[in-house]
């Protein structure tokens, strides 16, 4: 049955874009070297002709920001989706209006989408993949597709992570989701491309829905941008 969104890009669009105010880098980013170094580890642990899969939850599967050759709906257990990453005080959240990001977090199960990297790519992809990322060294899953078990790196947040938080109560996330805006967008955006493009893989993430929804919700009650103001008499 074909689910129809309730949060829409008008609602969206009834937020700020962007704002010029960003909080302070919390965690210093590693060097160039320990890039390569976490990169090298993992394709060592491939073997010449095996392929590197990336396991996406959310922003990689509709920004992968790597080339890809191939996409499979996928399967993983111990492991949930969770707005466990944060506050977001830069890209998609501010100082004044901080968000959340969705990160792999232990417990549970979790369906997403398996990207297979482009072979020939992969030496200079991956590092560059690993520095849009936090500096946290991705870990393996074991995913299962209609094609038959995959093996793929994922982004996982562990508590001892420095910008990991547990994730809020449904009601608080909402309004954090409802509110967040930072230079790149907003946390809004951010959850309706999530939604959209786990449906159009075939997979209905209930806690995702039930977000869009609430968030679709809060964002009606505020004024469309262009909505004239009453005449001064």
């Amino acid at each position: 049955m074909k689910r129809t969104i309730r949060l829409t890009q008008d609602l969206v669009d009834r937020l700020p874009p962007t704002v010029d105010s960003e909080g302070p880098i919390t965690i210093s980013s590693p060097d160039d070297a320990w890039y390569d170094r976490t990169a090298a580890a993992i394709l060592d642990q491939l073997g010449p002709d095996e392929p590197l899969w990336v396991f996406a939850i959310g922003s990689l599967i509709w920004n992968p920001r790597f080339p890809d050759v191939e996409r499979r709906s996928a399967y993983v257990e111990g492991w949930r989706r969770s707005f466990c990453l944060g506050p977001s005080l830069r890209n998609r959240g501010s100082p004044e209006r901080p968000g959340m990001m969705l990160a792999l977090e232990a417990g549970g199960e979790c369906w997403g989408v398996a990207i297979r990297m482009r072979h020939e790519d992969r030496h200079e992809a991956l590092p560059e993949l690993l520095k849009k990322e936090p500096p946290n060294p991705p870990g393996w899953v074991d995913a299962m597709t209609d094609e038959g078990p995959i093996r793929c790196i994922a982004f996982h947040m562990e508590p001892t992570f420095p910008r990991y938080c547990q994730e809020p109560e449904p009601e608080e996330l909402a309004d954090i989701l409802a509110n967040a805006v930072g230079t790149r967008g907003t946390m809004a955006d951010y959850l309706l491309r999530t939604a959209i493009e786990l449906e159009k893989a075939g997979i209905h993430d209930p806690h995702i829905w039930r977000l869009q929804e609430m968030v679709a919700e809060r964002l009606e009650r505020l004024e469309p941008p262009d909505a004239a103001s009453p005449e001064q008499n």
